[in-house]
């Protein structure tokens, strides 16, 4: 069983940057991170192989990057020119080795216009 904790969601203003991590305690394929907005499905964010492929939602092309240390088992998310649209809470997902899939408790990101 994989556990994975989430941090740096915060209230932060219209253009302002976050940075999200999660750590996961066991070596891990594929990390990705999604988000739910209020009232709205959890939709794929970003995602990382091992390898380091990327990919990314359309809406956040160009302001949002997520990387990762595999020697930590962590995956970060940078996000910058954060929007009010971009509030909601923000769930860090796996592929462990044997591709179990895990997610996270979820990281409250608030943005104030």
């Amino acid at each position: 069983q994989v556990q994975l904790v989430e941090s740096g969601g915060r209230l932060v203003q219209a253009g302002g940057s976050l940075r999200l991590s999660c750590a996961a305690s066991d070596r891990i394929l594929i990390m990705g991170w999604y988000h739910q907005a209020p009232g709205k499905q959890r939709e794929l964010v970003a995602r990382i192989t091992s390898g380091g492929s990327v990919n990314y939602a359309d809406s956040v092309k160009g302001r949002f990057t997520i990387s990762r240390d595999n020697a930590k088992n962590t995956a970060y998310l940078q996000m910058n020119s954060l929007k009010p649209e971009d509030t909601g809470v923000y769930y860090c997902n796996v592929d462990d080795v044997w591709r179990r899939n895990y997610w996270g408790q979820g990281t409250q990101v608030t943005v104030s216009s």
